[in-house]
């Protein structure tokens, strides 16, 4: 299976109109795909039709519709569980009543999380196969994004209807304007006894909360701190002060370009509070706080994109001292040193992005995925004849602090005007050597994808179902895909909770899944990245051979030669004798990658080293 690169296009080229491009509908699947330029990929073997030799339609492709029961494609994974959403958190009569939909999930130990726009549910996920239902918190508001920390759980409020008890909301027609039981900020919840969460503090802000961010400071252990991202209309001054509404940049106090920064005390959350406002889109020559991208498009076929006021979703990776912002018109990266005072050190834009809605880097820290959003989630921008590089993902290098693009990469199997998809919330699988993103597209399904090579995504996993409904169009699909510890969760807005694992194929070998599955993280939480560290293991050295065997960066007979000598080794018994052998393979390895670098033998010098660093890891850790 093979995606094709995709470049950014230039500015000026295409027949699009800014803000969007004439949809037409597909006379035939194939013929559709075939004549947009999307691929046909395999279903099976080597992608051929039997009886015409030509390439067989996606397995995606006319899935039936269906709430409980719509038509499924999976590649490369299996799904082993699911559990629909509880009572109270479904409409019967409209499964994609956005205040019942799922969002995003957060994790910590044998605890999954998962948000709504009507609360929270918390699973049980010690068996991934069978996730039990430890109980469910009304508490309505919407987004409903989470995070965890300690014994603490973080949830985003941005709609009106938020009340500070977690209550009711009015009934439709009498919200005041202004009321003083009103919530949109930071909810904590104290959730030291899983089934019964209790809310100890609730942090207003003029914006509410659409999403935020948990960030520590490796220098302080007695504070946590959240980012807070709000995109909703600013509220009265009079229901909260200090709030200003006009959205000007000389309008002193706005509400508009900045970010709230809220300080926890662990041992005192109930004392949490905003303690900085930053105006992170300040233009460092001419003062204005209004510096970066002012609105509109980048000419003919180029994407209409609002002005960058806020961002929608900042990603933190504490361990590199930097995060991502997915800022409206603009990407962003922020040196976070001093968490609550981040400051912009690069941004860019870019001519095919309508709304840049979220952020992920890979392990090193050395690329970051910005995710556009373009129709808000809930439009069907996947269709055929929708342009491969908008509503996709943005691959950019890390150089020298600054951002450089390398391609996009978008869901490669078209999907229908009745399924909502974009491109969407996900995270890295941690196999070691290689960058894989297991990435949610709402209705357009799981897409696991490999961009080791920045210039070359392709895609080697994927899970679908057909839309929620066969004539109208339902907000409905996957919010988030997240790995954890082993397997891939994803909340799917109108069904509920899946699970899946990996399966090996000539993508991904069991060597590289049970390395991956040896990463545990005791808490997980997507916007909070961490590092991935893998012990010394065979298995991680396995994995290494198998992507050296992959690309062939060692002849065939010699990835024999190492196996057998990796397998000879992990026979011996533990001491000496087994760190002896296994610092001679090392070794002649170290050797063979230095006779590549001189242009003496073909293969991968890179991959060699690395291969030969695990081994040597092996023999360093045993007794």
């Amino acid at each position: 299976m093979v995606v094709g690169k995709m470049r950014r296009p230039d500015i000026g080229g295409g027949d699009g109109r800014p803000g969007g491009v004439r949809r037409r509908r597909a006379a035939a699947v194939a013929t559709a795909l075939l004549s947009a330029g999307w691929l046909l990929l395999p279903v099976a073997g080597d992608g051929q039709n039997a009886a015409t030799g030509g390439p067989v339609p996606d397995a995606r492709a006319g899935l039936a519709a269906g709430w409980a029961d719509a038509g499924e494609a999976a590649l490369n994974v299996s799904l082993l569980s699911h559990r629909d959403r509880p009572p109270g958190f479904f409409d019967p009569e409209n499964p994609g009543n956005i205040r019942y939909a799922n969002t995003d999930i957060a994790f910590q130990g044998e605890s999954a999380y998962v948000g709504s726009f009507n609360g929270f549910t918390t699973y049980d996920i010690a068996d991934p196969a069978n996730p039990e239902l430890v109980t469910s918190v009304v508490c309505p508001g919407g987004q409903g994004d989470l995070s965890v920390f300690g014994d603490l759980l973080f949830m985003s409020v941005e709609e009106t209807r938020g009340r500070l008890d977690c209550g009711a909301p009015p009934p439709d027609g009498e919200e005041p304007e202004v009321d003083p039981e009103r919530f949109r900020g930071i909810r904590i919840f104290d959730i030291s006894e899983r089934t019964t969460p209790r809310q100890v503090a609730a942090v207003q802000t003029c914006r509410g909360s659409h999403t935020h961010t948990v960030v520590r400071d490796p220098g302080d252990s007695a504070n946590v701190y959240v980012y807070v991202s709000g995109t909703g209309s600013v509220r009265s001054g009079d229901e909260l002060g200090g709030c200003v509404g006009v959205p000007s940049p000389d309008e002193p106090g706005t509400a508009f370009w900045r970010i709230s920064v809220v300080q926890v005390p662990l041992d005192a959350p109930e004392e949490a509070r905003v303690v900085s406002e930053p105006r992170v889109f300040r233009d460092p020559e001419t003062g204005s706080i209004a510096g970066l991208w002012d609105g509109g498009d980048h000419g003919p076929g180029t994407q209409e994109t609002g002005r960058t006021t806020s961002c929608h979703d900042i990603t933190a990776f504490p361990e590199i001292g930097l995060a991502a912002g997915a800022c409206q018109g603009n990407g962003v990266l922020f040196d976070i040193a001093d968490p609550a005072n981040p400051v912009r050190i690069a941004e860019v834009v870019d001519p095919s992005f309508a709304y840049w809605h979220s952020a992920t880097f890979n392990n090193d820290g050395t690329k970051v995925i910005f995710t556009d959003e373009w129709g808000g989630g809930r439009a069907p921008r996947c269709l055929a004849s929708d342009p491969p590089t908008w509503g996709a993902n943005a691959i950019f290098d890390i150089v020298g602090r600054e951002l450089r693009f390398r391609s996009y990469y978008k869901l490669p199997a078209p999907q229908t005007e009745l399924e909502n998809c974009v491109a969407h919330n996900g995270s890295l699988i941690p196999v070691p050597g290689r960058d894989i993103k297991a990435q949610a597209w709402y209705q357009g399904g799981l897409s696991v994808f490999d961009f080791t090579d920045s210039e070359n995504p392709y895609e080697i996993a994927y899970f679908d179902r057909g839309p929620i409904h066969g004539s109208e169009p339902h907000l409905a699909g996957y919010w988030s895909t997240y790995w954890y510890n082993g397997h891939i969760y994803g909340s799917a807005i109108g069904r509920g909770l899946d699970v899946f694992e990996l399966v090996p194929s000539e993508h991904l070998t069991r060597n590289e899944i049970d390395a991956a599955n040896l990463v545990r993280y005791e808490t997980f939480n997507a916007q909070e990245q961490p590092r991935a560290t893998w012990p010394p293991a065979f298995v991680v050295a396995r994995a290494h051979l198998d992507q050296l065997a992959r690309r062939e960066g060692l002849p065939e007979t010699r990835i024999g030669e190492v196996a057998r000598a990796l397998d000879g080794a992990e026979e011996m018994a533990a001491g000496a004798g087994r760190r002896a052998a296994l610092g001679e393979l090392a070794t002649v390895l170290w050797e063979e990658a230095g006779r590549v670098s001189r242009g003496e033998e073909s293969g991968d010098e890179a991959r060699i080293r690395v291969l030969a660093g695990a081994i040597l890891e092996l023999a360093a850790s045993g007794p």
